[in-house]
């Protein structure tokens, strides 16, 4: 998703160069296409949140859906565990997994965290685990997981413990040096899930890894993938809902929990056709995200006076950009409210977290913007004027929350 200067008409004193973007093997008419059934009249910059989805897959969900409608016996016994197999497969050569059995299709990230936690859960129970062990997790974890491992962690017997982490992040040592001060502070062990840019098994070496699917691989809502390394004890995995399947390892057991809609979970093959129409496929609409949303990050903060969350090289295709300090973020509350006010006055969907910034007039607001391929750069200048015209209007969150 590569950016070419043309004029821009936009006043003000922002930048002097519009991007445009271009695609070799497929055309932004086209693109558009695929999202024709997104609100025109809203700036979506939350694909972080909820993902998207194009036409040409829902089309074939659709397929699906009436596939098994049509003759639900017959689809069951001999369309719905090939197609699950068909899926798997693809989702093991795409992350890199040994063996096809190392991957499971679940409903989302929750559902892949709950499962290795129930199993944490019973080795509290057993005693493989001590009462007091301790997890370590970031503050900024994602927020249902860290709901997850309190409920299972906390109630086994375990201790959770939340690694605090200043914003702005200048490099990685600062995240490695606040886990380092944890540990040596509770003398305590923990094992991490590992992650990198690339997705790949064998580099991470993580024993569980999980991702939604439904977010950034363009499929429906909702579908993720959990993989247990084969060298690992998975008899004790189990899907958190147990059906006729159960005692069939947990791939089996994940791809029957009930009478329900499969259809997400099928339609794998048609989105890696989608994605196989840009230029590098995943890894270069990945590549192109990343280039777009830091470019676009440093203009919102440029337009601000304001900075980034993070460095370029540790954002993927979401970066967190500093608010101006006029807006008055003293909290999570004023965050939701100014989240709020964007939506219903001027059309603009992006999250707002209230990060302390420790000092009076230091950022203490950061908008998380994400860039996938449906995002045209009008839709960043529609954010950055609304935030605009809010600072000059002399707008604050406190006036928000009267």
């Amino acid at each position: 998703m590569a950016f070419h200067d043309q004029n821009n008409n936009h006043t003000n004193g922002e930048v002097s160069k519009k991007p445009k973007l271009s695609f070799s093997a497929i055309t932004d008419t086209e693109i558009q296409s695929e999202f024709s059934h997104h609100d025109p009249t809203v700036a979506r910059l939350n694909n972080g949140a909820f993902g998207c989805c194009p036409s040409s897959v829902l089309a074939a969900q659709r397929q699906w859906q009436l596939k098994s409608l049509r003759q639900p016996d017959h689809f069951y016994f001999n369309h719905l565990q090939k197609g699950i197999l068909h899926s798997r497969t693809i989702i093991k050569d795409l992350v890199n997994a040994q063996h096809v059995n190392e991957i499971s299709i679940v409903d989302n990230a929750s559902t892949a965290t709950a499962i290795v936690l129930q199993q944490a859960s019973w080795a509290f129970q057993e005693g493989k685990f001590n009462k007091g062990d301790s997890v370590v997790m970031l503050h900024y974890a994602y927020g249902s997981v860290k709901k997850a491992i309190e409920a299972y962690v906390t109630r086994a017997g375990g201790r959770v413990i939340e690694v605090p982490l200043t914003f702005p992040v200048t490099s990685e040592d600062d995240i490695i040096r606040e886990f380092r001060h944890v540990l040596e502070k509770t003398k305590s062990e923990a094992h991490a899930v590992g992650c990198t840019p690339r997705v790949d098994m064998q580099e991470i070496g993580a024993d569980f890894y999980t991702s939604n699917l439904h977010k950034w691989f363009f499929c429906p809502p909702s579908v993720a993938f959990i993989y247990t390394r084969k060298s690992v004890n998975s008899v004790d995995l189990h899907h958190p809902v147990v059906s006729h399947e159960y005692g069939n390892g947990l791939a089996i057991e994940s791809s029957w929990i009930g009478n329900r809609d499969y259809s997400a979970q099928l339609v794998v093959p048609t989105v890696m056709e989608f994605v196989n129409r840009f230029e590098g496929g995943i890894e270069g609409i990945k590549e192109r995200n990343h280039d777009c949303v830091v470019e676009m990050g440093e203009m919102l903060v440029e337009a601000w006076g304001t900075h980034l969350g993070t460095p370029h090289h540790m954002s993927a295709s979401m970066v967190m950009v500093g608010l101006p300090p006029s807006l008055g973020i003293m909290n999570e509350c004023d965050a939701m409210n100014l989240r709020t006010h964007l939506r219903e006055f001027f059309g603009v969907e992006v999250p707002i977290y209230f990060r302390d910034g420790g000092e009076v007039g230091c950022v203490s607001g950061y908008a998380r913007i994400s860039y996938q391929v449906y995002n045209k750069v009008d839709d960043y200048y529609k954010f950055r004027d609304a935030i605009n015209q809010l600072v000059s209007d002399g707008l604050t969150c406190a006036f928000l929350s009267s």
